[in-house]
């Protein structure tokens, strides 16, 4: 018979259990700030700790910026680089210390080109070498970058697009700069055409790379040897029943119970016309979203484990990225970025491989490869940006439990003070358009407005006060980053002498 402390310790365990799944399954997001950024759009972000200092890589067309990250999730400008040619965009970066120093490897696109910088002290970047497409590296387009490090070298496995696409190997030398190991052009067999994930897994002392297909619909494995070079296990294309690989588009993994697994997510070809576009197999079927789960066997190869299909409470439309927030003895939360419905969805994968929905933010905008996971001592955040040209932002959260918001209704309060040099036709055709948001962001439960009639004298100089009502914290995003909320900016912002904005959460009536 089991003895009381035996009993005692068990209970003790099985109710720290019960309370982190309840914990988990209540986790939320929560916008910590939002910067502008100097490139027209967001395509990749990732981030980095350097002496207990946080910093945060945003890439676009044209250039880089970077940005520190506190604890409180707030970001503040450190500096912004030139990509090579004035081109672009950043479409994959990473960030990794080499023989103890640390360096940001970038993928310029369209440049085709790798860029190598030293990250210094305070996050800004030092070019240190540029490595420029041949006929044997692949280069062409190059869209993702994984880090691989072996007992006695790294190695950086880069992939390609469109016209170069395939899978290759560099040694990153001491200095930064890149020696080529090895190319493998893509074929009928393997899937490297448009390699937009990459994870890597060391099981049992062997290291194993997976990559997604994002042009030819399906996952592939391959070992990489101590000299960094590297030979295909495995490859598993779509299908019309179980697997969601059309477009196969984010690709991360996680350690769990002993087991180890890898997550797929994909942006679906239905933007794309069959006969003109760039797809190479273009006899593909949409057949709905999912985020696929495959499971490592003994020979490292990938096996269809489970699959999350997208349904009515979820929003998994259009996966751009996938990234482990958190990871415990028994279970991993994940972030699922999406383009199509422009949000972030929390989900729960367990040491079984069962990956299961928490909530979601609808962020108000799409997200294109452009979400980042990052931890400051115990707070774990989620930084993103949008591929929208006419945002030029990027975004930090928080994951936390979810806040009770039942019963109650936001209030959004902008108090603006004009110029005296603004008209009177000025200042109505002002509070016409913000009255007219209602019209164009469903998001608004209510507007209403006047102005201040104090006589306090407490008002320094505020005269215009706007009330603004949404139904949750859905509706405040989408409201933020409304294409109409931006155009009333734009075009009220000349006249604007200051602005004032509080946010409450009250009782609904």
């Amino acid at each position: 018979m089991p003895s009381i402390k035996y009993t005692i310790l068990f209970g003790i365990m099985l109710l720290s259990q019960i309370c982190l799944s309840q914990t988990t399954d209540e986790l939320m997001l929560y916008r910590q700030d939002f910067k502008s950024i100097s490139a027209n759009n967001t395509v990749t972000i990732t981030s980095y700790e350097k002496n207990e200092s946080h910093f945060v890589y945003v890439g676009g067309f044209g250039g880089l910026d970077v940005f520190s990250l506190n604890k409180e999730g707030q970001l503040t400008p450190v500096s912004t680089h030139e990509l090579y040619k004035k081109e672009g965009p950043a479409r994959g970066m990473v960030a990794d210390n080499i023989n103890g120093t640390d360096f940001l490897f970038v993928a310029n696109k369209h440049g085709d080109a790798i860029e190598t910088f030293k990250i210094l002290d305070d996050g800004s970047l030092e070019q240190v070498s540029l490595t420029l497409d041949t006929e044997e590296t692949y280069l062409g387009t190059a869209i993702t970058l994984q880090v691989v490090h072996m007992e006695q070298a790294s190695y950086l496995f880069i992939g390609g697009l469109e016209e170069t696409p395939g899978l290759s190997s560099f040694k990153i030398e001491d200095d930064g700069k890149l020696t080529h190991v090895q190319s493998m052009p893509d074929n009928e067999k393997i899937h490297t055409d448009g390699i937009i994930g990459m994870f890597t897994h060391k099981i049992k002392g062997k290291t194993y790379l997976y990559t997604g297909g994002f042009q030819d619909n399906g996952v592939s494995s391959f070992r990489v040897d101590e000299d960094g070079r590297f030979k295909n296990i495995n490859n598993i294309s779509d299908n019309t029943t179980d697997r969601y690989l059309t477009g196969a588009y984010p690709v991360t993994g996680v350690e769990l119970g002993g087991n180890y697994y890898v997550i797929v997510g994909h942006r679906h070809h239905k933007y794309y016309d069959r006969a003109g576009s760039f797809i190479k197999n273009k006899d593909f079927v949409y057949h709905g979203d999912a985020v696929s789960v495959f499971k490592i066997n003994k020979k490292g190869a990938l096996v269809l484990h489970f699959t999350l299909k997208d349904d009515d409470g979820t929003k998994l439309s259009g996966q751009t990225r996938i990234e482990i927030v958190s990871v415990t003895d028994n279970e991993a939360v994940l972030a699922v970025g999406t383009r199509d419905d422009a949000s972030i969805q929390l989900c729960k994968l367990d040491e079984n491989g069962i990956l299961s929905p928490i909530n979601y933010l609808e962020t108000g905008f799409s997200i294109y490869y452009g979400l980042r996971s990052h931890t400051i001592g115990e707070d774990n955040f989620l930084i993103a940006g949008s591929n929208r040209f006419d945002l030029h932002k990027v975004a930090a959260y928080k994951v936390a439990p979810g806040i009770d918001r039942s019963e109650r209704v936001l209030r959004h309060i902008v108090n603006l003070k004009y110029k005296e040099e603004a008209t009177e036709a000025e200042l109505d055709d002002a509070v016409e358009t913000f009255l007219n948001l209602k019209d164009e962001i469903p998001g608004i439960a209510n507007i209403e407005w006047g102005i201040n009639d104090s006589t306090e004298g407490a008002s320094k100089g505020f005269t215009h006060s706007f009330i603004l009502t949404f139904n949750d914290e859905h509706a405040r995003e989408v409201y933020l980053f409304h294409k109409a909320h931006l155009d009333l900016v734009k075009k009220v912002g000349p006249i604007i002498a200051d602005v004032l904005v509080m946010d409450y959460w009250t009782k609904a009536n």
